[in-house]
């Protein structure tokens, strides 16, 4: 399979909040995660993130999704639920902020397909979801190039190896 990525939503305890990291390469606000490693498992993949881009250990309460990408804008991505057991929230070099936003108030800056899968994590089905990732495509970008021009070229640095961490 191509390259892999894994991506944790964490609620509040009463299910009103989420846990957002704020990226440094692209300043923009997400759910934790990141690449998975040669040789290692989806779920250490997302353990890993989670603690290196928030300072949290977690658990996993289940996986919520695989997203399939339609383009080369994102790669195959494992959606899960966690639960933080331990730590405190800490910037990284991936991370400027970390911070748990209001399900109905999410910051402005956040881009698809991440208001998708809190949606989705927040629903709780039992059955896993499997679909394209269709919010994440060349119209979005092209929008998003004439609203947050800088965004998005720091965006696309990142796609070729090129990142601008502030």
């Amino acid at each position: 399979m191509k390259e892999q990525s894994v991506t944790a939503v964490i609620f509040s305890n009463d299910r009103k909040k989420t846990l957002l990291v704020k990226r440094r390469d692209v300043p923009v606000w997400v759910l934790p995660g990141g690449g998975v490693e040669e040789n290692e498992s989806l779920e250490t993949a997302i353990i890993r993130e989670i603690f290196e881009e928030t300072g949290y250990k977690v658990k996993i309460l289940k996986k919520i999704g695989e997203y399939i990408p339609i383009n080369k804008l994102s790669k195959y991505t494992h959606l899960y639920e966690c639960e933080i057991l331990s730590g405190e929230a800490s910037i990284s070099d991936e991370t400027k902020d970390v911070k748990f936003f209001d399900i109905e108030n999410l910051p402005k800056l956040i881009p698809p397909p991440y208001p998708e899968w809190i949606e989705d994590g927040y629903r709780n089905d039992k059955k896993l979801i499997i679909r394209k990732l269709t919010s994440v495509n060349y119209f979005s970008l092209i929008k998003n190039l004439f609203l947050h021009p800088m965004l998005v070229i720091r965006f696309l640095l990142t796609k070729i190896g090129l990142t601008i961490n502030t």
